[in-house]
């Protein structure tokens, strides 16, 4: 039997995350391939086969599945989508549900475009309804409670129709201070919107519930504002809800209203599905001329598929409803991994146009095999309930699917993502900084004579090859990195895929923090006219960037009087630690007599420290500006979200010193303020009622490794360790 080989990193991640009590890799591998086999009439060889394809990493299940595979408990789905419609039963319903679905690690996806709008009349209460934005922020209130399996929390993906009365308030959403940190959000944008925006027509916002226009305007207006939240926040992301249906290989049984959380799988309410990746660095052969063991590849394919559809034949649901629904289509999503490491094992660039045609080729092979495996499957076993004739067993069979941690545990680049960065600084037990530099680049390196301590550090500070000396320029465009790609490359990589791939892909258009709002939107529109199902583009950097809407008339503000008070001989103060990069920062807020902030002192490190200089500037200037009367809000305003080494504090992000002097402002000193300070200080204060390794301000630092999270594949993820909010 195959012996796992593991790199370190990988073994830490299985013992973080996966393996249970007193379990080895061996023992996690063959637990899960027994209790899949369980379905099959010979349950020990195919026990066999199905151990011998996790063990090689070929091919790995989805996290729920190898967290609760012969566990006796937890589903081993990892996508759901429930119905939520215009009624406070539905509502609750869907709410407990999702917290089934959450607790044993499953992800939950919703669509609310049929409840009417925020402020609608309810003549059953006379009262008014609270809207979907509403709905949308309890459940992920909801979402924040809940730990997947003890292991990871709960993710979301939320849609919204484009003509709904509440879209310009569910775009802008994500521009708020700790909004929504549970869900990916989306637009479901139509063909007849796409085409108003091209013709610069009228576009109508329709109440579902009463089916009345609301609100007529520009068509181009409304696409202006999709493009700007992207831009500034990563959000919302684009379904193209027209093109999914085209594809939905059930249309008899209803319409694919919306995804799961990292949009790469559309459903049907109430469905799940089974997803699985191949491991495509695994079929690169070696030697001087590298190729792609198709054969093998195709094998792996077939048996892969069979495994998946066992797992839906061994799975536990977390309500009938649920249960009906799966087994009505059956549906599976057989993805891959690696595909960035086998690019470059056969030496081609992730941005030559080769890799788009070898894409194209390869997916169209892997969709071939699995749609042979899944008939192959019907006529033994019958075809999917739902069928209509088409004569599978499974009503899908692939999809591109995020494996963050699958990925780290295979140890190979994530989906058809290419590589973040080339080397990772992780903090390690007693203080202790590991440098992991890409293996591959090292052994290309080393191989061709210019790997040196220079070149090592430098990689391990920038991440980067591009400029350093003495790499040739191949090997340069070899080891490209995300960040250094244009945004066409990642959308047209993502649409070879999409062609061979039966359900969808999941894949983040990753930007330079100096791309313009003009690359978002050709980003958007070269999507839609290639036929993708979705987009997610991601701007680095932009959540620390995002502008802090807290709904206040900036025009009402009482104009601030420049009169500086005199210190009295007394004074009352609070102090809050603050874990910063550098150490415990130790914030004194004082008050005047009337209780008014009158002067902010901060200590950290060392008496005579770089840092406990920067910081006793800060805090004099502040100190000066709340003695001229400057409201405290616009102090915090100034210094929020400033970046440098974010940490995590008992749950809450601090992104840098003066952060942390930003973050102790507002949890006392707007205390009795202005609404608008109110409201500030509250989404501080929530702060720490987050789940460790929410999205708050800026990249947050991994909880696990403390590595740096990067946004891929729709969600935020630590390539380093393989960490991964929602996947």
């Amino acid at each position: 039997m195959t012996t796992p080989q593991l790199s370190p990193n990988a073994m830490s991640v299985l013992e973080a995350r996966y393996l249970q009590k007193g379990e080895t890799p061996e023992h996690l591998y063959r637990r899960v391939a027994e209790a899949v086999a369980a379905a099959e009439p010979e349950p020990g060889a195919w026990a066999d086969l199905f151990y011998d394809l996790m063990a090689s990493g070929r091919f790995l299940p989805n996290s729920p599945t190898l967290f609760n595979a012969g566990t006796g408990q937890g589903t081993l789905s990892a996508c759901f989508v429930l119905p939520i419609q215009d009624s406070m039963d539905s509502i609750m319903a869907a709410a407990a549900s999702s917290a089934m679905i959450q607790k044993f690690g499953g992800g939950v996806g919703y669509s609310f475009g049929s409840l009417r709008a925020k402020g609608s009349p309810i003549s059953t209460t006379h009262g008014k309804a609270c809207g979907a934005v509403a709905v949308l922020t309890m459940l992920s209130n909801l979402s924040a409670m809940i730990t997947q399996g003890g292991k990871r929390h709960g993710a979301n993906m939320g849609i919204l129709p484009v003509s709904h009365p509440e879209v310009l308030d569910f775009i802008r959403m994500k521009g708020q201070l700790g909004a929504a940190e549970n869900f990916n959000i989306s637009v479901a944008v139509t063909d007849a919107f796409m085409d108003a925006v091209e013709r610069g027509e009228a576009w109508e916002l329709i109440d579902p519930h009463s089916g009345a226009v609301t609100q007529t305007l520009p068509a181009t207006e409304l696409w202006r504002e999709i493009v700007d939240a992207a831009w500034s926040t990563g959000d919302p992301g684009l379904y193209f809800i027209d093109q999914a249906n085209r594809r939905n290989p059930t249309p008899h049984l209803g319409r694919l209203e919306s995804t799961n959380p990292c949009g790469e799988v559309p459903l049907l309410p109430y469905e799940a599905c089974n997803l699985g990746s191949l491991n495509l660095a695994a079929f690169v052969t070696g030697g001087a001329e590298p190729c792609l063991d198709e054969r093998a590849l195709d094998a792996a394919a077939r048996l892969a598929v069979r495994f998946l559809d066992d797992v839906v034949t061994a799975n536990r649901f977390p309500t009938p409803e649920v249960a009906e629904a799966v087994e009505q289509t059956r549906k599976i999503g057989l993805g891959v991994m690696g595909w960035h490491d086998a690019l470059i094992a056969l030496g081609i660039p992730y941005a030559d146009p080769r890799a788009v045609e070898l894409a194209e080729r390869v997916m169209a092979r892997i969709n071939r095999a699995a749609s042979q495996a899944s008939a192959d499957l019907a006529s033994d076993r019958g075809a999917y309930p739902g069928s209509r004739g088409d004569g599978y067993r499974n009503a899908t069979r692939t999809c591109i699917a995020p494996t963050g941690s699958i990925s780290a545990i295979a140890g190979c680049s994530s989906g058809i993502e290419p590589l973040f960065a080339l080397a990772f600084v992780k903090n390690v037990l007693d203080g202790q900084r590991l440098t992991e530099v890409n293996p591959r680049f090292e052994a290309v390196a080393k191989e061709r004579g210019f790997w040196n301590t220079q070149l090592a550090d430098e990689v391990a500070r920038t991440g980067s090859v591009q400029g350093a000396s003495g790499v040739p320029d191949d090997v340069k465009a070899l080891f490209a990195t995300a960040m250094e790609m244009p945004y066409d490359t990642h959308v047209r990589m993502q649409a070879a895929f999409q062609r061979h791939t039966d359900l969808a892909v999941s894949k983040t258009v990753n930007m330079p923090n100096g791309a313009m709002r003009e690359d978002v939107e050709e980003a958007y529109r070269l999507a839609y006219r290639l036929g993708c199902t979705g987009i997610t583009v991601y701007r680095d950097g932009s959540k620390a960037a995002q502008v802090l809407e807290v709904g206040a008339d900036p025009g009402r503000r009482t104009k601030p009087q420049r009169k500086t008070r005199e210190r009295p001989k007394t004074i009352r103060g609070v102090t809050e630690r603050m874990r910063t990069a550098h150490g415990n920062a130790y914030v004194t807020v004082n008050f005047d007599d009337d209780g008014l902030p009158f002067e902010v002192f901060t200590t950290v490190g060392k008496a005579g420290g770089a840092d406990q200089a920067h910081l006793e500037a800060i805090s004099r200037l502040a100190s000066l500006a709340l003695r001229s009367g400057i409201p405290a809000v616009e102090i915090v305003e100034q210094l929020r979200g400033i970046t440098s080494e974010p940490v995590w504090d008992s749950g809450r992000l601090i992104t840098s010193a003066p952060d942390a002097v930003a973050q102790a402002l507002a949890l006392h000193a707007l205390e009795g303020g202005t609404e608008e300070e109110q409201r500030l200080r509250q989404a501080y204060a929530a702060q720490t009622a987050l789940p460790m390794g929410a999205e708050t301000l800026a990249y947050p630092r991994c909880p696990d490794c403390n590595g740096p999270v990067v946004r891929q594949e729709g969600c935020a993820a630590c390539p380093a360790c393989g960490w991964n909010r929602c996947a």
